[in-house]
């Protein structure tokens, strides 16, 4: 079999690429993670503008959809825009809202009630058997009291500097953040504003140096990727409002304190697929038990029982029956994705296990047409 010069120079760049790979594996994972640090603001904007632009797609639909005016066509988009962000903002507003200041006072209440508990400790501690035996022999062991003191000292001096430089790193990566989300939303909104006409240049520049076939089966799983992906994004905020208004309701039926702000806070971290409603539940917890520690206790049982349904019968039907994927698949999806990079990768495994498995459902029934 003859190889021409162009097929030659592209060996011979795999094979170089591929050689680098195996020598200089640790130097080339550090350059990568460099280069996806650099661009993390980027991918974060790419990823919000993804979302955003869900809303957006609905909201434009809406919005004069026969006008053909320059001036109805020329506003469309960008009002559409705008109502999108604003959409987003009061729903994290309003959630905000309802939960910061209820968890406030729950900290306040925790502070007040602190000294009463270390009195109670203190009681139980002077009654107790146990405390006066553990007390005995703590008079009977040769404790250099001395050097402790020193040592406390010298952990106390060395933890004030750490404070002072750990005040500064958080003070520091804070403006980043700030600095990063400026970025990655300047970004989103100029992706989602500029859709049409990035589409295009991209588009064009596929076209001229990627081949037809290859470029045509790329297009085909992006199409079903963004699919899958679109699908979930709807199914989990379908999903995160049931189970919002469930714990609503169930904490109101049973008297929970808070049961408007814990249920719509559970409700919200239940957009992370499975375990986000327990994230949710913890903090509740924390909200009830200053208050009254059984009811806390109450509330985890309530919680356990509200997930084992909505875990075994809703999720699988709501979320999975929504990107096609059967309600298996979808655990095994979370399980590997919780696995291999936590709670990123259970809000990507499970669009991209159904994506693969579109795909291959595709495959084989086109395979089974041929037969």
């Amino acid at each position: 079999m003859s190889i021409n010069r162009k097929q030659a120079i592209r060996i011979a760049v795999i094979g170089a690429l591929f050689l680098i790979g195996l020598i200089y594996p640790a130097q080339l994972f550090g350059a990568l993670t460099d280069l996806l640090a650099i661009a993390k603001p980027l991918i974060l904007g790419a990823a919000f503008a993804y979302v955003l632009n869900l809303v957006c797609v609905r909201i434009e639909k809406r919005l004069w959809p026969r006008a053909t005016t320059r001036l109805a066509v020329g506003f469309r988009r960008p009002l559409a825009l705008l109502s999108s962000v604003i959409v987003v903002a009061v729903l994290i507003g309003f959630v905000m809202w309802l939960v910061i200041p209820q968890f406030i006072t729950a900290l306040t209440n925790f502070f007040t009630s602190l000294p009463h508990t270390i009195n109670l400790i203190n009681e139980w501690l002077a009654k107790s058997q146990q405390a006066n035996a553990l007390t005995k022999q703590l008079a009977a062991a040769k404790i250099d009291w001395s050097d402790l003191q020193q040592k406390a000292l010298k952990f106390l001096t060395s933890g004030i500097t750490g404070i002072f430089s750990c005040s500064v790193s958080i003070f520091t990566n804070l403006a980043g953040g700030i600095f990063s989300f400026i970025l990655a939303f300047a970004f989103a909104l100029y992706l989602v504003g500029g859709k049409e006409r990035i589409g295009s240049h991209l588009n064009r520049v596929l076209n001229a140096f990627v081949p037809a076939k290859p470029l045509a089966y790329t297009r085909y799983v992006l199409r079903v990727a963004d699919d899958m992906f679109s699908h979930f994004i709807v199914g989990q905020v379908t999903e995160a409002t049931i189970v919002g208004t469930m714990s609503v309701i169930g904490m109101s039926i049973f008297r929970f304190p808070n049961a408007i702000s814990i249920g719509v806070l559970v409700g919200m971290t239940t957009l992370i697929p499975m375990f986000g409603a327990f994230m949710g539940g913890a903090i509740g917890f924390v909200l009830i038990a200053v208050a009254n520690p059984m009811q806390g206790l109450a509330f985890v049982v309530y919680l356990v029982i509200q997930q084992q349904l909505e875990g075994n019968l809703i999720y699988p039907r709501v979320v999975g029956g929504s990107i096609g994927l059967p309600g298996i698949l979808v655990l095994v999806a979370i399980t590997i994705g919780s696995g291999l990079a936590g709670i990123l990768g259970i809000l990507i495994g499970v669009p991209l296990t159904a994506t693969i498995y579109r795909l291959v459902k595709n495959a084989t029934l086109q395979k089974e047409q041929q037969v």
